[in-house]
């Protein structure tokens, strides 16, 4: 899947998996050397997120159901926590400064679209 940024026409990630099932929830990003650029995981239900057994910094868009950013962590580093976000359905991990290069903005409307 391809994530993209209605709000401003720009590319998020054009490769986007799914972590839909409790065990790939759980299991997310940790222990991973790095995550591509253009790459990002999308996870599903999630509130928050922890960076524990983590070797990079990430940034994290969390969604609403009508898939708008509700906030933003940029770069949150290893062994953090983000804040929980009771209006957040999902979040999506990205690359740290991938937030920063696509100009993407709370409020900003996503949409995840399949790759042609």
């Amino acid at each position: 899947m391809e994530l993209v940024n209605l709000s401003n026409n720009q590319l998020i990630a054009s490769e986007v998996k799914q972590a839909y099932s409790f065990f790939k929830r759980l299991k997310g990003l940790m222990f991973t050397d790095k995550l591509d650029s253009g790459s990002g995981l999308h996870i599903k239900p999630c509130q928050s997120v922890h960076m524990f057994f983590m070797n990079y910094p990430l940034d994290i868009l969390y969604l609403n159901k009508d898939q708008i950013i509700v906030a933003i962590d940029e770069s949150l580093e290893p062994d953090k926590v983000g804040k929980r976000y009771a209006d957040a359905n999902s979040v999506v991990e990205l690359p740290a400064g991938t937030v920063h290069l696509t100009n993407t903005k709370v409020g900003d409307k996503i949409s995840f679209q399949s790759q042609q």
